[in-house]
């Protein structure tokens, strides 16, 4: 063996000796994954994207993955000449709208983002919430201060939803015959109309179902960031609070914070805010010592 061969030998058994623990610790344990952003948009991190979480499953773990789809949505839209409204961030989804964005992400988004998974060898199944009635939505309901007059408004967004209920067993049937939920955010309400949802709040929804021992979310940012913009590693539900009400958390950061907390309180172990432009960025906060993001739990 050659000198150069031998320290790439040594190097990765250092690698391996260090993981160790790590693999020992998320053994069986269950994962759910937001991905959306850079990370599913840009080919290189699309294709590790995938070779990660076929990892996942190879070393024991069970990884159900949940996807946003916004820009494929635009797309699809802008060429069918369908302009978009956009509320506080949310699409305004008419009932020609909500046809389209279930061909979207339940069609071409989901079945992109199981094949990532499958190519690298593991064995993925696209699904959306509608399927063995996995995500029981419910309509959106939000309310706007008129800054004049002080009145609230109720805002119509449409079919947007937001989940009700998660009845898990459909991911249990899947994970329990060694195969990986993909899961694309749409819902069904009790009277069957489809509802378009938020992907950041389903995959909230889903891991404190299933007890997940980790929500990551992965998005376009380091984390939760401190006033001299520096990596917050740990929060808790208490500083997550203070910081949203000290400004410290403001803007975007708001509803991803509120959705790791809702996931916290209604079962999931811990719930982390990643860079999911960073390439292997759910095995580095998984598998490092200090993690990759920032992590909130209680």
């Amino acid at each position: 063996m050659t000198q150069k061969a031998t320290e790439t030998a040594e190097q990765q058994a250092r690698i391996l000796a260090h993981a160790l623990p790590f693999l020992r610790r998320y053994a069986g344990a269950t994962i759910v994954v937001k991905y959306g952003g850079h990370a599913m948009g840009e080919e290189d991190l699309a294709a590790t994207f995938g070779s990660d979480i076929a990892l996942l499953k190879q070393v024991g773990v069970n990884p159900v993955v949940v996807h946003g789809g916004g820009p494929q949505i635009n797309a699809m839209l802008k060429r069918l000449d369908i302009k978009s409204n956009f509320i506080d961030g949310l699409r305004v989804t008419d009932e020609k709208m909500v046809e389209v964005v279930e061909m979207v992400l339940a069609g071409t988004v989901n079945k992109s983002v199981a094949g990532l998974i499958n190519k690298a060898g593991a064995l993925a199944v696209g699904i959306c919430g509608k399927d063995g009635g996995l995500i029981r939505a419910r309509k959106l309901q939000r309310t706007k201060k008129d800054p004049g007059s002080n009145i609230e408004r109720v805002l119509d967004l449409g079919f947007v939803g937001e989940p009700e209920s998660v009845d898990v067993r459909v991911i249990h049937a899947l994970t329990g015959a060694g195969l990986i939920p993909v899961i694309a955010p749409v819902g069904v309400g009790a009277d069957g109309q489809t509802y378009n949802i938020n992907a950041d709040t389903v995959a909230g929804a889903i891991a404190g179902a299933l007890g997940a021992m980790r929500l990551l979310m992965l998005t376009d940012v380091p984390g939760v960031l401190d006033g001299d913009k520096k990596l917050i590693p740990e929060m808790t539900l208490e500083t997550v609070r203070a910081g949203i009400e000290s400004g410290m958390i403001s803007g975007g950061m708001i509803p991803k914070v509120e959705t790791c907390v809702e996931a916290v309180r209604a079962g999931a172990k811990g719930a982390v805010i990643l860079d999911g432009r960073q390439p292997h960025a759910c095995l580095l906060e998984l598998f490092t010592e200090g993690g990759h993001g920032t992590i909130i739990r209680a």
